[in-house]
């Protein structure tokens, strides 16, 4: 990667390359735990907490929810950057307006398939250009990275946006995740550094 790609900088004005970070034209595998096995015709989208009414989501109705896509920047805690990732699939915002979430609600606990857990502020999860990805870069995803659906939430460290989701649990205080119990950072900004705790 060129040094003037290291040195751009976003309209918000920080630099585009968090700290500490370095850009990699490939992506990474990483994850805990093995891969788990799903398909559609099973796969339940489970929303439950703080929310008017429990709902499970089917494939078919969890997609019918609303499409987008976006083009954003990742940075995982390991310290590499991928820039420009194309990614399609359900806006949160769209599984937000269809669950009734009640105003208690600060954080978001995501389950994913397999038992991995990351909290997210719910604020966080209302930004612009999060969304549950089926696609990245005009491919369905693979297993590796999430196959199903995975969440983007591209301004937080990598780690947040969770493979193979299955559930997001509504609560009204922040308790730690996965690798928050183990000394990750429970917010994670890359440009603060927030790697851990």
């Amino acid at each position: 990667m060129s040094q003037s790609a290291t040195r751009e900088v976003r309209p918000d004005g920080k630099l585009r390359l968090p700290p500490g970070q370095r850009l990699t034209a490939g992506w990474p595998v990483l994850h805990y735990g093995a891969i788990p096995r799903l398909d559609q015709e099973t796969w339940r989208f489970h929303v439950w907490g703080l929310v008017e009414e429990e709902r499970k989501f089917t494939w078919d109705e969890f997609n019918a929810l609303g499409n987008t896509s976006d083009t954003s920047d990742i940075h995982c805690v390991t310290t590499w950057s991928k820039y420009d990732n194309n990614w399609e699939g359900v806006p949160f915002r769209a599984l937000y307006d269809a669950v009734q979430v009640k105003p208690e609600a600060k954080v978001v606990m995501v389950h994913s398939y397999g038992g991995y857990t990351t909290n997210v502020p719910l604020e966080d999860l209302l930004a612009e250009g999060v969304l549950f990805a089926r696609s990245h870069d005009g491919e369905p995803l693979t297993k590796e990275h999430g196959w199903p659906i995975r969440l983007v939430v591209p301004h937080l460290y990598f780690w947040k946006s969770a493979k193979w989701v299955g559930g997001m649990q509504f609560i009204d205080e922040d308790r730690p995740g996965f690798w928050e119990m183990y000394g990750y950072h429970m917010y994670g900004d890359p440009w603060k550094e927030q790697r851990y705790s």
